[in-house]
């Protein structure tokens, strides 16, 4: 069950306690707590994080399987959210509780920040193995934050990185411990909550204009 709350500026963003997966309703979901934060006009910071083993282990294929009348319009939503995370405008940070695979790693890569937990969990980009090449959208989302060393190995390679090897590449900004990990991720952005929404919004869109252009393209190939 998705849950949102807020305890002074920092609102945190429950994606669930099963496999977060981007099932239509989850994806309603989401999309009404942001809604929440981005009604308001104090100063906020917000934080996603999972409630179980998953941050998000990604698409729902088997949704997607039985609806494939709806596969271009379902691809559109989920790459809606990830442009509208990106580009959100308060500092965002994922707290990447454990497994994060597929669309569930891209919708951390759409964070400012990112932090994992140290000891259990993998990000992953399982495309290649899965026979599932990414967007165009998908792509720019993910090469935009990555270096091109990383962005390859990562992509082509289905590697599954546990915390501390996803620190050491770039993937995530750090590691802390299960007990830390939402503190940790709070802590790299909760003083910067009282930036200006309008300006923080601009530098955003500008930033990532290319890669919002490609995930709102509609060029919905197998994803």
């Amino acid at each position: 069950m998705v849950t949102i709350s807020h305890y002074g500026p920092v609102w945190t963003l429950d994606l669930g306690a099963d496999e977060n997966r981007f099932s239509p309703d989850w994806l309603e979901a989401v999309g009404e707590a942001l809604n929440q934060i981005e009604s308001t006009t104090e100063p906020a910071v917000l934080v996603t994080t999972g409630g179980g083993k998953f941050y998000s282990n990604g698409l729902d294929l088997e949704w997607l399987g039985q609806n494939l009348d709806q596969h271009d319009s379902y691809v559109a939503r989920v790459e809606a959210l990830f442009a509208r995370v990106l580009t959100l405008p308060v500092p965002t940070v994922a707290a990447v509780n454990g497994h994060a695979f597929g669309a569930g790693a891209m919708l951390a890569m759409a964070h400012d920040y990112r932090v994992m937990r140290e000891d259990r969990g993998y990000f992953c980009f399982p495309e290649v193995d899965i026979h599932i090449p990414f967007t165009p959208g998908m792509n720019a989302l993910v090469t935009s934050k990555l270096t091109p060393r990383t962005a390859l190995d990562a992509m082509a390679t289905g590697r599954r990185y546990g915390g501390g090897d996803a620190e050491a590449v770039g993937l995530v900004d750090a590691s802390a411990s299960a007990e830390k990990l939402v503190e940790t991720a709070a802590g790299l952005v909760r003083d910067l909550a009282g930036k200006d929404r309008a300006t923080l919004g601009t530098i955003k869109a500008r930033m990532f204009a290319d890669v919002v252009a490609a995930l709102r393209s509609g060029n919905a190939e197998p994803a």
